[in-house]
This record gives C-alpha cells, sequence and structure tokens, in this order.
C-alpha cells in the first residue's frame, strides 16, 4: 500500500469515527433502512396493470347480469324464487368451469363460519349457541344455452358449475338459471335480518341470490369462503328483478321502481312525484297512514319491480310498518336523484329518523361533489336491526340511531358508495380498501354536513391511538377474517382512515392528496384494483415515494416515538441560538412538528421532512432563537400517533 493511499485511509477512519462520536447514544428499535429500503410492488407492471397504478392497454373485466324474482312469506321469513345470469367472460382464458357464491348457507349450523364462532362470547357475526339452522335449498341449476341441468357441487358458501364446453374468452357468454329457497335468519350477521315492530316486522334482505365469483387477472377465480368477518367481491352488471310480498308491505330495493301505480296509491304516487322536485323532505306515507288499510291498494300480494345498472349487487327490504319520506337530491351535472327513508314508528321523530332522509341526501350531495358523482337513481335508507350494512343505492342502518349517531351511520353507510360499490376493490381480503377509505372520507364529511353540526362528534384521536396502536394491534393487510374481532375496528376503519388524514394533511397537504385520490377512484371506476394500484397511484400523481409510509402504516404494524433528548446552546453561547437533539425510538418515522417558546414569551414553530430519519436514529436541529428557552415541544397538538407524548417536551431547568 502506497504512504498517499494508507494516509488517505488514516483520514477517512478518522473523519468517519468523529461524526459517529458526534451522534448520542440512545436506546431506540428503529432501523432506518428497514423502513426507507425500497417496497417490492407486487404484483409487478403487466399488459394488465400498468406502473402508473391505473388499467394498463389490456386490462380486462369480466360481467355478470342479474334477473331474478322472488317472493317473501312473512310468516315463515322465507324467500323463495329463481335467478338467471347471464356471465360474459371477457377473459383472455377459456373457463372450463365457473364459482359462485352461496353466501346465506353461512348460517348453516355446519358452515365454516359457525363452526369458528366463539363459544360464550358475543360476536357481530352471530351466536354459537343459536339453534337456528339456515342456508339455501337448490331445487335446480340449469344450462339456458341447452336446458340441460347443471353438473354443480356445493361447498360450504361456494358452489361450482362444471360445463360440458369451456366459456370461450374473448367475451363468449353463458345464461344459467338457479332455483332456491332459504329462510332469513333474525339476526344475520348484521347483514341481513329481521327487525321486530308494533307495526310489523322489518325484513332487511341481503345476500338473496347465487352470485357469480370475481375471475381476475390477480388470482383467477376468487373462492374464499364467506365466514362472516370478510366482506364481498363482486362483479358489475345490470340488475332487473321482481320482488312478490304482501300487499300490506312497502317493498324499497337496489335501483330504481319500474311499475309504481301498479304497487302504490294514487296519493303515493303522486307524493313520490313531488318528492322528485323537492329539496325538502315529502312525507310519501305518514305514521297516521301506516296503520291505515287504505294506504296500501287492496289484494293478497304485489309484484315490485326494480331495475338498476351498473352494479355489483342489490338488495331490498319489506315491511307493513314503513313511514315513507323522500326529496331531492342535486347532483354537479346538472342530474337528479332521490333521497327516500323508510323506518317504523318507533324509529321516528326529529331526534331520529324524521331527519334520514336530509342526512341521506346531505351526504351523497357532498361526496359527488368531492370525489365523484353518484350513480344511481335512489338511495334508500332504511331502519332496521342491522346496526349499519351498505349496498348499491340502499343502506340498512340501526333503527335506534338519533341525531349524531345516525348522521354518522348513514354517513358511513351511503359513503361505502365510493368504497367498494364505485371503486370495487377486493373487500374478502383488503377490507381497509373500503372501510379504511371510507372512514377517511366520513372525517371530512363530518366539517361538511350543515356547517359542521356534527363536527365534534366521534371519539377523540387521543383516546383512540391507545386502541389503534398497542402490542396486542394487528397489520392492516391482514385479510378480516384473519383477524381478532376486537382489532377489526382499528384495523380496518380507524386506523387505515387516521392514516390517509396524515397523508393528506401533514405528508401530501391537501391539494396533492385530493387530486392523486379524486384521479384513483376516476382510474377505478367500476373496476377492480389492487392495494398496488392505490399505492402506484398515489405516489405517480402526487409525485412523491411513500414507500416508507405504506409499509409502516399499512403493511407492517410499526409504532411511532419520537423524543427530545437534549437541548443545548451553540458553543454554550445562548444568543448563538438553541441545538435541539431528537431521537426516533420505535419503527415507525413521522415528519417532526417542533414548537418552543423562549422566556420573554416569543414562539416559533418548524416542520421537519421524514428524510431526516433516512439515515441516523437521532437529528439535531438548530432554532433561530437569541435568548434562552422556556420549553420545547414535539407535536403540541398531538397530530401524529406518538406512543410516549411524555418524552416530546423540554423544559427549562
Amino acid at each position: 500500500m502506497s504512504r498517499k493511499i494508507f494516509s488517505l485511509c488514516c483520514l477517512l477512519s478518522i473523519t468517519i469515527l468523529s461524526f459517529a462520536q458526534q451522534e448520542p447514544v440512545v436506546e431506540s428499535k428503529y432501523d432506518p433502512h428497514a423502513l426507507f429500503s425500497p417496497v417490492p410492488y407486487a404484483p409487478g407492471p403487466n399488459i394488465s396493470r400498468a406502473a402508473t397504478g391505473e388499467p394498463n392497454v389490456g386490462y380486462w373485466q369480466n360481467r355478470a347480469d342479474y334477473q331474478i324474482s322472488v317472493s317473501l312469506n312473512d310468516i315463515k321469513n322465507e324467500i323463495s324464487g329463481s335467478v338467471t345470469i347471464t356471465y360474459r367472460n371477457n377473459s383472455p382464458h377459456a373457463l372450463q368451469f365457473l364459482w359462485l357464491q352461496l353466501d346465506q348457507n353461512f348460517f348453516n349450523k355446519n358452515s365454516r363460519g359457525q363452526a369458528r364462532m366463539p363459544v360464550g362470547e358475543n360476536s357481530r357475526y352471530g351466536d354459537a349457541a343459536s339453534g337456528f339452522n339456515g342456508g339455501y335449498k337448490i331445487s335446480a341449476v340449469k344450462l339456458l344455452d341447452d336446458n340441460t341441468d347443471a353438473n354443480y357441487l356445493v361447498n360450504d358458501t361456494r358452489m361450482q358449475i362444471r360445463l360440458p364446453k369451456a366459456v370461450k374468452p374473448g367475451g363468449d357468454v353463458i345464461k344459467i338459471k338457479i332455483d332456491y329457497s332459504f329462510t332469513l335468519p333474525e339476526y344475520g350477521a348484521d347483514r341481513c335480518g329481521i327487525l321486530k315492530s308494533k307495526n310489523g316486522n322489518v325484513f332487511a334482505v341481503a345476500q338473496w341470490y347465487p352470485r357469480m365469483c370475481v375471475f381476475d387477472d390477480i388470482q383467477g377465480w376468487n373462492t374464499l369462503p364467506y365466514l362472516g368477518p370478510s366482506e364481498f367481491y363482486l362483479e358489475y352488471g345490470n340488475f332487473d328483478f321482481n320482488i312478490t310480498a304482501p300487499a300490506s308491505h312497502i317493498v324499497v330495493a337496489s335501483g330504481e321502481l319500474q311499475n309504481p301505480s301498479e304497487v302504490l296509491t294514487a296519493a303515493q304516487v303522486k307524493r313520490l312525484e313531488e318528492a322528485k322536485a323537492s329539496d325538502k323532505t315529502v312525507i310519501i306515507r305518514s305514521e297516521k297512514e301506516v296503520t291505515d288499510p287504505a294506504s296500501r291498494p287492496a289484494g293478497n300480494t304485489l309484484t315490485w319491480h326494480y331495475k338498476i345498472e351498473n352494479a355489483r349487487d342489490v338488495s331490498w327490504a319489506s315491511s307493513k310498518s314503513f313511514i315513507w319520506d323522500a326529496a331531492r337530491m342535486n347532483l354537479p351535472s346538472g342530474k337528479k336523484a332521490l333521497a327516500m327513508s323508510v323506518y317504523p314508528e318507533e324509529s321516528n321523530g326529529v331526534k331520529g329518523w324524521g331527519r334520514a332522509t336530509e342526512y341521506t341526501k346531505g351526504s351523497i350531495e357532498n361526496y359527488s361533489k368531492r370525489w365523484y358523482e353518484f350513480p344511481y337513481p335512489v338511495a334508500t335508507n332504511v331502519a332496521s336491526n342491522v346496526g349499519g350494512m351498505e349496498y348499491p343505492g340502499i343502506v340498512f342502518c340501526g333503527s335506534n340511531a338519533k341525531e349524531d349517531q345516525l348522521f354518522g351511520v348513514t354517513d358511513h353507510e351511503f359513503g361505502h358508495t365510493w368504497f367498494p360499490m364505485i371503486v370495487g376493490s377486493n373487500e374478502r381480503k383488503y377490507g381497509w380498501m373500503d372501510e379504511g377509505f371510507n372512514t377517511f372520507i366520513n372525517s371530512l364529511a363530518k366539517m361538511d354536513f350543515n356547517n359542521g353540526e356534527y363536527k365534534n362528534s366521534g371519539v377523540s384521536k387521543e383516546l383512540l391511538l391507545p386502541y389503534i396502536f398497542n402490542r396486542e394491534s394487528e397489520s392492516i393487510f391482514n385479510t378480516p377474517d384473519a383477524m381478532k374481532e376486537a382489532n377489526i375496528g382499528s384495523a380496518l376503519y380507524y386506523k387505515p382512515g387516521y392514516g390517509l388524514e396524515l397523508l393528506r394533511d401533514q405528508i401530501l397537504g391537501p391539494e396533492r392528496f385530493d387530486y392523486a385520490f379524486k384521479t384513483y377512484i376516476n382510474r377505478w371506476a367500476f373496476k377492480h384494483p389492487t392495494p398496488w394500484d392505490f399505492f402506484r397511484t398515489i405516489e405517480n400523481v402526487s409525485g412523491e415515494d411513500l414507500g416508507w409510509f405504506w409499509k409502516e402504516w399499512f403493511i407492517e404494524n410499526y409504532m411511532l416515538d419520537q423524543a427530545i433528548i437534549g437541548v443545548d446552546y451553540d458553543k454554550k453561547v445562548v444568543s448563538n441560538g438553541a441545538i435541539v437533539t431528537l431521537a426516533n425510538l420505535d419503527q415507525m418515522a413521522m415528519p417532526v412538528l417542533l414548537s418552543y417558546e423562549t422566556k420573554s414569551g416569543k414562539t416559533g414553530t418548524l416542520k421537519l421532512p421524514v428524510e431526516i430519519w433516512n439515515n441516523t436514529t437521532t437529528f439535531k436541529v438548530k432554532l433561530p432563537t437569541t435568548e434562552e428557552l422556556k420549553s420545547v415541544t414535539i407535536d403540541p397538538d398531538k397530530v401524529f400517533p406518538d406512543i410516549n407524548f411524555a418524552n416530546n417536551k423540554w423544559n427549562a431547568n
């Protein structure tokens, strides 16, 4: 080794050693490389999905159109009828068999979902001690092209139809017809059920027909069984359906009623037309009229005919106890739609469901203005024994909800119009892509509705943090079925919603975030995005590499602990300014919001970008002060999810 090279190596060693000696030694769990190393987004870009996060030139999606005719027996709580499915194979693959979802089979006592029901514990999804034994009774499955009996197999909540000839790629169509019946459970996993009311039961009906599984470019057939917590992944199509119910009933459903003159009185038809032109709520059937036989057409049964286009599902509700009101919704394009509510007498009142249509109208008009226009002709809010559940154009909400609770559940359930009804993500795997995104847009809606009438409602961040971030919490990226039930609220709703608030308000800023988020919605409206499509879209549109954020917040379960470990004056001279030594003590990293106050009362703030933590556990920042400090505080407003605020403040002696 030459003397020159040896001297250079010594100099470098001394320099590196001096830098190492300057960095304070702190006990920290933080590893910058684990957080900031590149995230390998999977799947990689291909002919279907672009590196930019948008559908690529070869994107395809299959389609399922449904014709359904059923009858409700309100004595036996039984629904029976048939569904005809027209399935179009737009994929590049020949399909030798089809998979369908039979979600009502979850309520069969021998289902996988019932087998995993906790014994001796309360669960949103059922009761291990229940004696109810439901599920579909399939009486016929036909291939309509040649009117032959299908070769099919039922396994738990799935049906496979084995075809005599494959459905060819590139647009080939097959039609199947299934005759079936089932008994509606009184409590259907908080997604459907029967509310007992003094003037008649309210039937909230969902998962009520065999539905196609999604065949996509990510996994092929998506056949995860329905176990309760994980919701649904569905193809888009048109629905044309008939519901025959007792003539005393009002039936509301996804989409628009096609035959009002056949199922309503002349007065109700007139009032319905008035509501379509009114921004104020119009009573279509009053509380007094509920018990008046003249408020319904004569006869034993009536058949209600509904249609909805480009939807992924339909649902309905039926009762003779319904009060019914409605009002016009004004959409940004100039189109009009109708907001409606139906509810029993027990739910009526200005503090209760008497304002439900106002809440529905306000919610949908707001989201249409902010994000993407409401695509359906009608939005119906149903008071039921379901705490809150969403379907295209109709939602079920708790009949006892009042004031801010009723606004909150109405706004949340109709917020699901955007996620997952418009943006059709895979709820069964990635529940946070609809619940979390919806929770985020709900947070903005509280400020928007009626000049912020309910802006202070809900749970404060300070109370939520110990619930979201603790040693028992789980990663957002787990499927809902694989989470502890106690963690579902935090991992699917609050944490992803809170994460998007931080991304919008603290990391990207509202202008960049809102543009990127709206771009994501527009790109994937009525399509099937993955988490990676979302990540790529936000990054490409905002111009920011956010791999560190997706990793710490969504993929892993990291925690944040920022601390002040020392305050000194530059060269020990107060007038030279103060140097604050910060430390990142846990594996999550975030920007630093720093405030300070001098002894004379002067205050100031600094915002440091997350990049200060790229390669170090500690960081020194100089404050522009010329006098003694009284205090220095990290994140004084507690914006970030710090698990230990006690070490965020330094006070002078």
